[in-house]
């Protein structure tokens, strides 16, 4: 396997170790805490009803959960953290968890409805991922995704930061997801649609599990909607999401 690999697996081996308690990810706090995650639940909720869905990277299981609650089909998540499936093993019931290289699938070509990216990308080569993704999801299917945008200053010293003390790998500092990654996806998918959240909330993330630190968040969020009505500031979002419609036949 490829040392990049090992390392990214090595990661969040460690994290899965320390993981916090079932309703909450690797960082801390539930991901419904955030607007950017409500929308792609929300999507979810609408869209996911009796499909058959990957949870792509699918981690310790956090959004998987939530997959299940809403009737889908199936719910299939792959990751190659194996201590991160156990904990998923554990805590969800409904959903099957494989270890599987998101970069090189053993699924069937046109197999899922829908695929869901809960922040996977900057451990991959997106140069080997996007052809598998658009391989195994059905031509009329969607993949909806939400990951770290990578061109806010300020956010980008901070994952540097996180780096050199041993919170991020290095590949994955070096591989935040930015505008050129949307531009090489339509390559592969027919539209796609982007949605941006939090270029100022995202600073109060920290102090979400302090006492006012999720009022301070909803507040910020409504500054992040003046901040956002600019077209020319999106690109400084802390998350983006995305949802591509049907895919190309290369």
């Amino acid at each position: 396997m490829e040392e990049r690999k090992q390392r990214e697996i090595e990661y969040y081996d460690k994290k899965a170790e320390v993981s916090f308690g079932k309703e909450r990810d690797f960082e801390g706090f539930h991901p419904q805490d955030l607007e950017s995650f409500r929308f792609c639940y929300q999507w979810l909720r609408e869209n996911c009803k009796d499909k058959i869905i990957l949870d792509y990277g699918c981690g310790n299981g956090i959004h998987a959960g939530f997959l299940v609650k809403i009737r889908a089909k199936k719910v299939i998540g792959i990751d190659l953290s194996e201590k991160s499936l156990v904990l998923a093993r554990q805590r969800i019931k409904g959903a099957e968890f494989i270890r599987m290289d998101c970069e090189k699938m053993e699924f069937p070509n046109d197999f899922f409805d829908i695929i869901f990216d809960g922040g996977t990308f900057s451990s991959l080569d997106l140069n080997l991922a996007w052809p598998e993704l658009a391989r195994v999801l059905k031509p009329d299917g969607c993949l909806i995704g939400i990951e770290t945008f990578g061109h806010n200053v300020i956010a980008n010293l901070k994952r540097k930061i996180n780096k050199l003390t041993g919170k991020r790998t290095e590949w994955a500092e070096n591989h935040i997801f930015q505008i050129k990654d949307l531009k090489e996806a339509e390559k592969y998918f027919n539209k796609i649609e982007t949605h941006f959240f939090h270029p100022i909330s995202c600073f109060v993330f920290p102090l979400l599990n302090l006492p006012g630190g999720k009022i301070l968040l909803k507040f910020l969020e409504k500054v992040d909607k003046f901040f956002l009505y600019f077209s020319f500031l999106r690109k400084y979002a802390f998350k983006v999401v995305f949802i591509f419609h049907g895919k190309k036949i290369i």
